[in-house]
């Protein structure tokens, strides 16, 4: 007989798990479900029920490929448009204060992922620290983040930014809600890897979310993503086509078709543009000058990001998963060298043009001598990031490359603008337990997730030590979680740790044994200064 325990919230009771430790509710609804009049709608207040809601189930993952939602080896999560849920892990023991909360938000490029994942649960980070951990899903992919609003009627509205109002929603259901299991909604920290760290600082650019949360936690975040509204609209169009539907016929196409005809033809388009054009994701947050008034960067260099704690890093070799599992980053010689030759089209649709203002020239009076210019300039970068890579074109210094461009480039923009204006802290992950060194993956991407989580003692984590480095596996755990759970109380994490600035910029290492270096990297850093995602084209 599973022991079950009931919370009363805004909108009715819920029944969730009473495990030995820690008491777990599931898929508890924050916004009603996204479907029929309301598929892309920003996300509509839950109608209150009756009785007692059962909490001890996951119900759907967001729309997206089924391999995207698997839990467990061989399990898969239903998916479906009915999925803006959260779950919440408490602590059982009493406490005589409110708790801290840590709100999840899952990665997965913001295609694919569930926080039913099992290491998303939050269990043992909750037992551990005694803190209340959320984790949430969003809509994903066609449904969360493709602006289809130039195809809206005045019977058929379509919004813009989906998955980051979702989050919002989440956010201020917490608010409302936490304070019945034990959560204190004056201390709210929003974590989050990859797409999810990229969410964190999406929702720092955000307005709507001033005020729902306290601080902010982005491991391994590809800063830069943010589409223009022009990009957005040509992505959707582009969407359309791959769908087969006629502009004219979008808003009645988009509303009847079924959800994984949608589904699959955005992930069609998608495809497209990334082997077109390396580096670009247009899948992301929109800047629609509304909901997202400025790119998450340009949020923070300009000081109007929403001016909280942040702790922000990368794993060293974030690429080589992607190599093996999803090869979509720019992670060859001939994507990265087509990436640094539109350095000059990323600049100008980054605001940051003209570009000869940079070049300290004045405007070449032919188009002859423009591209002349432009291709100058392009070359000139091309050169300089190579040196900082010895070994490019080679395999290995390439795949560096492609990672240090996708995630640790637009995140020391973060960290040097956000340390202007508030407590920032950096760091890197280079541990790796032998078994993962010796299969070549190295500090990949997601590879801190197992730390972090507490999962160094689960059969991923012994797998992954059954070389050797379980000590070592184990010391990096207690790191992560002393240092983010510290954070979470205080605003700050351990002493030894100093916050980051633009004179010293101190990076705390996170190996076995840790250590503090002072601007790592620099000659990477520097060759990388200036390089932008290019522009949809």
């Amino acid at each position: 007989m599973v022991a079950t325990t009931d919370i009363t919230t805004a909108d009715g009771v819920v029944r969730g798990i009473r495990g030995r430790r820690v008491s777990r509710w599931r898929s508890i609804p924050f916004a009603a479900p996204a479907v029929g009049d309301l598929r892309f709608r920003a996300p509509q207040p839950v109608r209150p029920w009756t009785g007692v809601r059962d909490a001890t189930d996951f119900g759907y993952a967001a729309m997206q490929h089924r391999d995207g939602a698997r839990i467990g080896p061989r399990q898969a999560q239903a998916t479906g448009e009915d999925c803006l849920t959260l779950n919440v892990a408490a602590p059982n023991s009493p406490s005589g204060t409110p708790r801290p909360v840590l709100v999840f938000i899952h990665g997965g490029g913001y295609m694919i992922g569930t926080s039913a994942l099992r290491l998303y649960s939050g269990a043992r980070l909750a037992a551990r620290g005694d803190v209340i951990v959320v984790s949430v899903n969003y809509r994903l992919g066609a449904f969360g983040y493709v602006d289809f609003g130039e195809y809206s009627t005045p019977d058929r509205q379509f919004d813009s930014n989906l998955g980051l109002r979702d989050q919002v929603a989440a956010l201020e259901w917490v608010q409302r809600n936490i304070a019945a299991f034990g959560g204190d909604l004056g201390n709210v920290t929003i974590f989050g890897e990859s797409a999810g760290a990229h969410a964190v600082l999406s929702l720092m650019a955000t307005p709507a979310a001033a005020g729902l949360f306290h601080r902010g936690i982005a491991q391994s975040a590809p800063a830069d993503w943010a589409p223009s509204q022009a990009e957005a609209r040509l992505f959707a169009r582009r969407c359309l086509d791959e769908l087969g539907i006629d502009p004219a016929d979008a808003a009645q196409a988009l509303s009847t078709a079924g959800a994984n005809d949608i589904r699959k033809g955005v992930d069609r388009a998608l495809a497209r543009v990334m082997h077109e054009q390396p580096g670009l994701f247009p899948v992301a947050p929109v800047v629609d000058g509304e909901f997202l008034p400025a790119a998450p960067v340009a949020a923070f260099a300009h000081g109007t990001a929403h001016r909280v704690p942040l702790i922000l890093g990368t794993n060293r070799d974030e690429a080589t998963l992607f190599v093996r599992l999803d090869d979509t980053l720019p992670t060859t010689p001939d994507r990265m060298r087509w990436l640094l030759r539109h350095v000059d089209q990323a600049l100008e649709a980054d605001g940051e043009g003209p570009i000869f203002t940079k070049l300290g020239r004045t405007m070449p009076t032919s188009e002859e001598r423009l591209h002349d210019a432009l291709s100058e300039y392009d070359a000139a970068v091309e050169s300089r990031v190579a040196a900082a890579y010895p070994g490019f074109p080679g395999k290995k210094a390439t795949i560096r490359m492609g990672g240090d461009f996708t995630f640790w480039r637009p995140s020391v923009r973060v960290m040097e603008a956000h340390s202007r204006f508030a407590p920032t802290y950096a760091y890197r992950y280079d541990f790796a337990p032998r078994a993962v060194q010796v299969s070549g993956f190295g500090a990949t991407h997601a590879l801190d997730l197992i730390p972090v989580f507490g999962a160094v003692d689960t059969g991923i984590g012994r797998a992954m030590t059954a070389l050797g480095g379980h000590r070592g596996f184990q010391s990096v755990s207690k790191q992560f979680q002393d240092n983010w759970l510290s954070f979470a109380r205080t605003g700050a994490p351990l002493p030894a740790w100093p916050a980051y600035t633009e004179d010293q910029r101190a990076t705390l290492i996170i190996d076995a044994p840790s250590r503090v270096e002072f601007d790592p990297d620099r000659t990477k850093r520097l060759a990388w200064q200036g390089v932008r995602i290019p522009a949809l084209t």
